[in-house]
């Protein structure tokens, strides 16, 4: 057997392993109502985020877009963007490119659950395209750390996800 195969760079950082759809719903963070999401990797020297979207209720979650490409698989449910005439469904693939400007809508009040792959931040822009706000690997940390002191897993339990 290689021996490389079971060593890790000692520059590399540590392997993540985790359930990405957790049984103890303290880990799911909340992002808006009826909106969580559930950090799997938060990449702060790359400026980068993979998590679980859910949301629970149908509505207009939000109106953003990205400086650099964003990778998603629908894992339950279905969702689309106002501004296309596609729905993603359960098991489809979803590219974005950078710059565009899309609203988020979950037409059903059926759970849906998503895996994102993000780079760079969400800038959130109302009807005339003017910033309204933004989050980033940062400010997503600093959600999850205020959300695990307040159910009881302590500030420290999302550093398990940090790179």
């Amino acid at each position: 057997m290689n021996s490389m195969s079971q060593t890790t760079h000692p520059l590399s950082p540590a392997q993540i392993v985790t359930t990405a759809v957790p049984d103890d719903e303290r880990i799911w963070v909340p992002q808006a109502p009826n909106v969580w999401f559930r950090p799997l990797m938060l990449n702060t020297l790359q400026g980068q985020w993979c998590n679980l979207l859910r949301v629970r209720k149908a509505g207009v979650l939000s109106r953003h877009r990205h400086p650099a490409p964003v990778h998603g698989y629908v894992i339950k449910g279905s969702w689309r963007y106002l501004e296309h005439d596609w729905v993603a469904n359960t098991g489809d693939y979803v590219f974005e490119p950078p710059g565009e400007t899309h609203t988020l809508t979950v037409d059903s009040a059926d759970e849906m659950i998503t895996f994102f792959n993000i780079s760079g931040c969400m800038y959130y822009v109302d009807a005339e395209g003017r910033n309204t706000g933004f989050e980033d690997v940062f400010t997503k940390i600093d959600m999850c750390r205020k959300h695990y002191i307040e159910v009881g897993l302590g500030e420290s339990f999302v550093d398990q996800f940090v790179r």
